[in-house]
């Protein structure tokens, strides 16, 4: 019935053969205690690498914690450049016009003005009649001194022809000699007072001459104060002695005061600009004429006159100018920095520098002040690293880390009001 039994193996065939006892409990025991050690070696590397990774790990974060520490004691910075300005560079530097000659008029008769024939702002010629002055007094003390001139002339003719008579009745021997020199004195002293009526009778013209008041060079009245009917005091003595103002604006000159890092741009005969807000985009040319050959110790500088031509008028006395002074390659070349790189110390300014990845404060010289930019004459080198907004607490050996680098901006021109 049971198709899919299987026949069961004979009976022999399964039958293990007889083992001594301990023969096989022996090497099991030896091969259970060779994996026991086997996993404890195993246990022991992987406790013993963890415990070296941690140890690894901890010491790298110290380490990391220390130079972290380290680096965030120092100074991070930012850095820039100084400029070079060229030893072509323009130096612009402010003045104000003034004319050529300028002058007050005063009288010198004294009475009442008659007349005016010029007001301000009238251009007038060298001897041009610019008032009258009505001086009666002057007037008759000049006719008498006529007068005494004409009575001193007649009694000298008197004296000459009897001082020629006496003279031929000496020679005759009918008069005495002492007689004769007598007559000869009195012709003498006639003659001098004849010389002193006729100085006096000069005098007197020239006196009576002032009271016409008259335009001493060319120029334009530009003050007069005075009317008619008022009274003049001969003089300038006391206020309100002057008549009229007038200034030669043919010419005008202009003082500047140079630095004297760049006098030598300011030598007699040098040639200069000017420019004026009034007349945009205009040039005049002008000469530096004359320099007071002294510095001011206030200001460390130099006076210097500028002459320029004005046939045309166009310039007037007082106006605000710039002169414009070609520095030449004679003038000395300097560095320009922003302000926000100085540092104002009791010993002087300062600039920081970076200097050895280290922070060194450098003693500078100024020349002119931009507003936002300074030119360094002295104690910067061009290829200096500039510390941008140093602390005021920095001082020199501080280590510094350099974070950027920026570009020194332009300086700007001054400002011209």
């Amino acid at each position: 019935m049971d198709v899919y039994q299987t026949e069961k193996p004979p009976e022999d065939s399964r039958r293990v053969p007889p083992v001594k006892e301990g023969v096989l409990n022996e090497p099991r025991g030896r091969r259970l205690g060779f994996g026991f050690f086997a996993i404890l070696l195993a246990a022991a590397g992987v406790l013993g690498w963890f415990i070296y990774k941690g140890i690894t790990q901890r010491v790298s974060a110290e380490t990391r914690l220390v130079r972290e520490t380290r680096e965030s004691g120092v100074l991070e910075v930012a850095v820039m450049h100084p400029k070079l300005t060229g030893a072509s560079e323009t130096l612009n530097l402010p003045g104000n016009t003034q004319p050529l000659i300028d002058a007050p008029i005063y009288a010198r008769a004294s009475g009442y003005l008659n007349k005016w024939y010029v007001d301000i702002g009238t251009k007038v010629k060298a001897g041009q009649l610019l008032a009258e002055i009505a001086s009666p007094e002057v007037d008759h003390q000049l006719l008498q001194a006529k007068a005494d001139l004409a009575t001193a002339q007649t009694n000298l003719k008197l004296a000459q022809m009897t001082a020629a008579r006496y003279s031929n009745l000496v020679t005759k021997g009918a008069v005495a000699r002492q007689e004769a020199d007598n007559v000869i004195s009195d012709m003498k002293s006639k003659q001098t007072m004849v010389e002193s009526a006729a100085d006096n009778v000069r005098r007197l013209e020239d006196l009576q001459s002032f009271e016409k008041v008259t335009a001493p060079f060319n120029g334009v009245i530009t003050a007069r104060n005075t009317d008619v009917g008022q009274l003049i005091d001969a003089g300038s003595a006391g206020p309100g002695r002057e008549l009229f103002h007038i200034s030669a604006n043919n010419k005008l000159r202009v003082f500047i005061n140079v630095p004297e890092i760049y006098r030598q741009a300011a030598r007699n005969g040098s040639p200069a600009t000017l420019t004026l807000n009034e007349f945009p985009g205009r040039v005049f040319h002008g000469t530096v004429v004359r320099n007071s050959g002294s510095i001011d110790l206030a200001s460390r500088t130099l006076l210097v006159e500028v002459d320029v031509d004005n046939p045309t008028g166009a310039l007037l006395p007082g106006a605000y100018v710039f002169v414009h002074l070609h520095a030449g390659r004679d003038a000395a070349a300097a560095l320009t920095i922003p302000v926000n790189t100085v540092l104002f110390r009791s010993e002087g300014l300062r600039a920081a520098v970076v200097r050895n990845n280290k922070a060194v404060l450098v003693p500078i010289q100024v020349g002119r002040d931009f507003g936002d930019s300074l030119e360094v004459v002295a104690g910067l080198r061009p290829n200096d690293s500039l510390i941008v907004n140093p602390p005021d607490s920095l001082i020199s050996g501080t280590p510094v880390k350099v974070t950027e680098a920026q570009e020194t901006p332009e300086p700007k021109a001054p400002r011209r009001n």
